[in-house]
């Protein structure tokens, strides 16, 4: 009897941990525009650009632990910049990583992309326009 009560207190204790237990840190949206939001995310989402615009970019993360997000800039096949952020994360909801690329001289019009990472891995794409005036 007293084998069996250990029995299934070992087994409640590892449902309890289950029930506790959560997703690893993973990017949920990715969002791009000209401005953002107190809370990082980015006010109105588009794809089209002027060449004086700050570009805004941001990464939701959702599940608990920490990690890197990264995001490389590129135009056509140029790499324009790559800037790295560390996210700490331990509650239920998502929370916003903003990441802006700006040109004190201007964009030139063409194509760009933006290439997120979580740890080194691909996480998404997001690709966008920058128009003459």
């Amino acid at each position: 009897m007293r084998v069996l009560a250990v029995l299934v207190l070992t087994g409640l204790a590892s449902a309890f941990a289950a029930c506790g237990a959560s997703e690893p840190l993973r990017v949920v949206q990715i969002q791009i525009g000209r401005s953002l939001n107190a809370d990082s995310t980015v006010a109105t989402p588009t794809y089209t650009f002027r060449p004086n615009d700050t570009i805004f970019l941001s990464v939701m993360t959702a599940g608990k632990g920490s990690g890197t997000v990264s995001v490389r800039w590129m135009y056509g096949s140029r790499v324009i910049d790559e800037p790295k952020k560390e996210v700490h994360y331990a509650y239920k909801d998502s929370i916003a990583t903003d990441f802006r690329l700006e040109s004190p001289s201007g964009f030139p019009p063409g194509e760009y992309t933006a290439e997120v990472f979580l740890d080194g891995q691909p996480a998404g794409t997001k690709k966008f326009r920058v128009q003459s005036d």
